[in-house]
């Protein structure tokens, strides 16, 4: 048999085990969300070999959306790592046979703990399925190994089990982007949605400003001391009127202008772009791209008049907000 053909082969085995499963997806499942739901404390994961990687991968995930979760190695277990689990928590102890032996031995202390214990795995009259709460059937009619023996289909099944846990609990909570994005914080997803422009944003002396009264030659060097390829213009009273960018001083000098001598009132541009220091950054990032802009003067809110600050392009993109 060709690689393509043993390829389409496994992928083939594991989707019908995946498709078979959804059927028993039943009011066990139910019970377990609910168990999880009404836990004060957390989920603890564990499983040996195969089923401890895939546990790793469920604890993650559990706990990324909403569900505190760690896992726990259950041969670690045995030799005093069971103090990680606590009266009230919730281990998921996942098993093919139901009959692991390091699975076994801490069930009695897990018990004796008083914690709800959620099995995982193919054979419902198992010592792990008997000894459980709830029994969750991740069988699967055969594995993807031509040989039998290693954990292929039942691997994926366990796992797509899993998250059908997690998905679940996180529509049950009403989990939110933005709750995601509190727990990845250093994520693409996280920055758009935690980070505001009062966090990228330049204050105080850092923000270009002149008055309408200012000549031009004095608008361009506060414009190339500050570095932002703008200035705004204010009114006597701080409130924002207008902006002169260098792209106009530039654009006025290639007409063959004589702007030097004219006050910044007479080149500025009216009725500047403004966004509120509360804003996300990715908001700022939209009206900068949806404007052709390269920045925008940052206000307490709409009904300030005068700018509290500016925030550029380069700011965003260097905080990875793309």
């Amino acid at each position: 048999m060709s690689a393509i053909a043993e390829a389409r082969r496994v992928i083939q085995v594991e989707a019908d085990a995946l498709q078979a499963m959804v059927a028993r997806i039943d009011g066990s499942f139910e019970r377990a969300v609910e168990i999880i739901l009404a836990s004060k404390g957390r989920v603890v994961v564990s499983g040996m070999g195969k089923s401890g990687l895939i546990g790793q991968k469920i604890a993650s995930t559990m706990a990324s959306t909403g569900t505190p979760a760690l896992f726990l190695h259950p041969a670690e277990g045995i030799h005093g790592d069971l103090g990680m689990i606590m009266t009230g928590d919730v281990v998921i102890a996942i098993s093919n046979s139901g009959e692991t032996e390091e699975i076994l031995r801490i069930l009695p202390t897990i018990k004796r703990i008083g914690a709800h214990i959620i099995a995982m795995t193919s054979n419902g009259a198992s010592t792990l399925a008997r000894n459980s709460d709830v029994f969750l059937d991740v069988s699967v009619r055969e594995e993807a190994c031509p040989l039998g023996l290693a954990p292929t289909a039942s691997t994926t099944a366990a796992l797509a089990m899993g998250d059908a846990l997690a998905v679940a609990l996180l529509v049950q909570r009403g989990f939110r982007a933005e709750d995601f994005a509190i727990f990845h914080p250093g994520g693409s997803l996280g920055k758009k949605l935690l980070l505001r422009v009062d966090d990228l944003m330049h204050s105080g002396e850092a923000v270009p400003l002149v008055t309408e009264d200012t000549l031009m030659k004095e608008a361009l060097f506060v414009i190339t001391a500050k570095g932002l390829g703008v200035t705004g213009v204010t009114a006597v009273d701080g409130a924002l009127r207008g902006v002169i960018t260098d792209g106009d001083l530039r654009r006025a000098l290639e007409k063959g202008y004589d702007i030097l001598g004219q006050r910044a009132a007479e080149l500025m541009k009216l009725n500047p772009r403004r966004i509120r220091r509360s804003e996300l950054a990715a908001a700022a990032l939209q009206i900068m791209e949806h404007y052709s802009i390269t920045s925008l003067f940052v206000f307490e809110d709409d009904e300030s008049p005068a700018p509290c600050g500016i925030v550029h392009l380069h700011d965003i993109l260097r905080a990875g907000i793309a």
